[in-house]
């Protein structure tokens, strides 16, 4: 069996998944090789328990969960390394990440979490399934990406993602600056958190600065 092929099976399984798709036809339109090659690997997936074929559809196995989760996790968070920390486009993110995830060992891939401040998704917003590492309390290694609320008064970041628990957010946070790339400086952080950008003051409550994630500029 090919175990790239399988894997990047399982992955998709677990990316159509999120969207409510089981289909077995989406994954042989999401698979680049043959529907042919495609099929017989997934009939030996199927005998090595890591799916079941129902009808016309498609379902992980709780072994098939396990690998198919780790697989999207590892994938997903050497797409932050690549983009965030090496700055890398996004489409050479996305190519890099799929030639790597392969070889990251659990602990390699733990370590990298912690690195990048245990981040909830990856570049392209889709959310990273949690590990181990994110639910301690004491970090082993300072990440490299955090939150805004934990960058130090007086320290100048660079703000890598938002995640907003309200969409509307995106674009009321947009008209004032507050974008991934922009340059901020944190002035404080009580009553309520001050920013400035580009000689602009701007102020945010802590609910805001929960969901605005940084690289400090050293």
């Amino acid at each position: 069996m090919s175990n790239n092929l399988k894997d990047e099976i399982l992955e998709l399984l677990w990316s159509l998944r999120e969207k409510g798709s089981k289909s077995y036809m989406d994954i042989i339109e999401g698979i680049s090789d043959s529907d042919n090659d495609t099929s017989d690997i997934m009939r030996k997936m199927e005998k090595a328990g890591l799916i079941r074929i129902i009808g016309d559809d498609v379902e992980l196995t709780e072994k098939g969960e396990a690998r198919s989760r780790d697989l999207t996790r590892r994938h997903r968070l050497a797409e932050r390394l690549f983009y965030d920390v090496l700055e890398v486009g996004m489409e050479e993110s996305e190519f890099a990440a799929c030639e790597i995830e392969h070889f990251l060992s659990p602990h390699v891939t733990d370590s990298v979490c912690s690195f990048l401040g245990h981040p909830p998704t990856c570049p392209h917003g889709k959310p990273i399934p949690r590990g181990k590492c994110c639910s301690r309390y004491k970090a082993d290694i300072k990440p490299l990406v955090m939150q805004l609320k934990e960058l130090e008064v007086g320290s100048e970041a660079r703000i890598v993602f938002i995640v907003p628990s309200d969409d509307t957010r995106l674009e009321r946070l947009a008209s004032m600056g507050i974008i991934p790339g922009s340059i901020i400086r944190l002035r404080q952080k009580r009553p309520s958190y001050v920013l400035e950008i580009d000689e602009t003051s701007l102020a945010l409550d802590s609910l805001i600065a929960e969901e605005i994630y940084v690289k400090e500029q050293v």
